[in-house]
């Protein structure tokens, strides 16, 4: 069952109350208490040891499983009163007071965090004041956020106007949304009516959304592990070999690839997969005079044509 961010904050919340009371409690046993399965307990468990009570690093849960029973090794340390410095609660209270502001956040979540954070004003002091004169305001992706949240909740259909870069086309499709996940960007992940296959959306990249009447009712999928990456090329993908220059060796660091030759002039020979190589053909055109593809001829053809076609329009008239 897809859980969205605020029902998994919950349960993280309440699984640390658990393990501290329960020392060396079992994986399976934790997992049947909370209703969820014994991957996504441990999800959680890798997550845990990256919390704690400072900002900086220190003073973090110190919790491992051997995948049989759950150790929290220094709960008592994490446990004494939080003194937060004059730039963390600043952070806090900013973002707290941002959060609360989302459209389709459930209201008794907006109360108890209003409530939270009126409490930590008290304790802030002057911080707090200080704290009052900066703001965050959430762009069009909060409102998106918002919805996809509420649907995934609430078990709605999607509809939506969403940018392809790939065709550079706004496309209208009804989705059925199982989870949001952030890498790097936010995303969601649903099951598409349009093509009838599962697909990821960039929510800055959704242009109209809508929430529908109709349940969602996505196919039972395995959610994929995206903890190497969101693009992950398959081994049957088409082969794309592109050469840039010194000023395009950031595409190594951004795209995932098989291979990344060094060149004499500074540059790279980078070898990578793709399901889709026509994708590239933006890459191609961002890259201008640092970069070119090589192989397949028909998109190394496909990308100086667009690129022809390009220059063609600054010829044009005014």
């Amino acid at each position: 069952m897809a859980t969205n961010a605020i029902d998994q904050t919950r349960r993280m919340l309440s699984l640390v109350t658990y393990l501290r009371e329960r020392p060396g409690a079992h994986v399976q046993d934790v997992a049947r208490a909370f209703g969820i399965t014994e991957d996504e307990l441990i999800s959680d468990l890798d997550v845990l040891p990256m919390c704690g009570t400072s900002f900086r690093g220190g003073d973090l849960l110190d919790i491992d499983t051997d995948g049989d029973r759950i150790w929290w090794h220094n709960p008592d340390d994490v446990a004494e009163p939080l003194r937060l410095a004059a730039d963390e609660a600043t952070a806090l209270l900013v973002a707290a007071r941002a959060v609360a502001t989302l459209p389709g956040l459930r209201e008794s979540d907006r109360q108890a965090l209003l409530r939270a954070t009126a409490k930590l004003e008290t304790a802030a002091g002057e911080t707090a004041a200080a704290s009052s004169r900066l703001s965050v305001t959430f762009e069009a992706e909060g409102g998106v956020f918002a919805d996809v949240d509420r649907a995934i909740s609430e078990r709605r259909r999607l509809w939506l106007r969403y940018y392809s870069p790939a065709r550079d086309e706004l496309t209208e499709r009804e989705v059925d949304p199982i989870r949001l996940f952030a890498v790097g960007h936010t995303y969601m992940e649903a099951w598409c009516r349009l093509s009838e296959d599962r697909r990821t959306f960039r929510l800055d990249r959704v242009a109209e959304i809508r929430l529908l009447d109709e349940p969602s009712a996505p196919p039972e999928l395995e959610l994929r592990d995206l903890s190497e990456g969101l693009v992950q090329p398959a081994a049957e993908d088409p082969e794309v070999v592109i050469e840039v220059g010194p000023g395009g060796r950031w595409v190594a660091e951004y795209y995932p690839h098989d291979s990344a030759e060094e060149l004499a002039d500074g540059g790279m020979r980078i070898t990578l997969r793709t399901p889709d190589p026509a994708s590239l053909r933006r890459l191609a055109l961002r890259l201008g005079g640092e970069g070119r593809i090589l192989a397949p001829q028909e998109l190394a053809q496909s990308a100086r044509q667009a690129a022809r076609a390009a220059l063609a329009a600054y010829d044009g008239p005014a």
